[in-house]
């Protein structure tokens, strides 16, 4: 169980990760929280939004990089067959 120090500083690292990306969209707001250590609850709770528009963000921030290469493959090969 946390202690209310531990739990403090928690919050004090989340509130200093979401100021530090003011200008940034959710998403990424959600990616660098959950990599702090954040549950989508909290997450949701901290970006006032609901646990499951935290849960779709982070499963298109993780869909997204396996797409883009997909995207370059077939750009290669394109250009391999001209």
């Amino acid at each position: 169980m946390p202690t209310a120090a531990a739990d403090r500083a928690e919050k004090l690292l989340a509130l200093l990760l979401i100021q530090q990306m003011k200008a940034s969209p959710q998403r990424d707001k959600a990616v660098q929280l959950s990599v702090a250590g954040f549950t989508n609850t909290e997450i949701a709770d901290l970006l006032k939004t609901t646990t499951a528009v935290v849960g779709q963000a982070l499963y298109e921030a993780r869909s997204k990089p396996k797409k883009k290469a997909k995207k370059q493959k077939a750009k290669k090969k394109r250009t391999k067959k001209k």
